[in-house]
């Protein structure tokens, strides 16, 4: 998927590569553009991962087992809180640094892109 932000400040992209036994895999994503305008989202929180998962859900229609990594969004109390509320939902935590575990890892360095994590 080609993704250009030229012009537009900063695209946020989130996605989920759905796999289902005896199915096709899919990928379903979400991106944001990020103008830098005063009182604009600035980047994927918990109502936006929420929404997509939701969506994901409704589309797939059964259960969903998400493996995340340590990404502080994901490990947020407000996220804590959306997992709960979905009985649907399955999440197993990556460790700290396992790119051996983390295909996405292997993908951000394939096409270029570097991901950056803050404390």
């Amino acid at each position: 998927m080609h993704v250009t932000g030229k012009g537009y400040g900063r695209v946020c992209l989130a996605g989920l590569v759905c796999a289902k036994p005896g199915r096709r895999t899919r990928l379903m994503h979400r991106t944001l553009i990020r103008r830098g305008r005063p009182g604009e989202v600035k980047g994927f929180g918990p109502r936006q991962l929420s929404a997509l998962l939701d969506a994901a859900h409704a589309q797939l229609g059964g259960p969903i087992v998400l493996v995340w990594d340590n990404d502080r969004r994901h490990l947020s109390a407000a996220m804590r809180a959306v997992i709960e509320a979905r009985s649907w939902l399955t999440v197993f935590q990556l460790p700290a640094y396992a790119p051996e575990l983390n295909p996405g890892e292997m993908g951000w360095s394939q096409c270029g892109l570097r991901r950056t994590v803050r404390s």
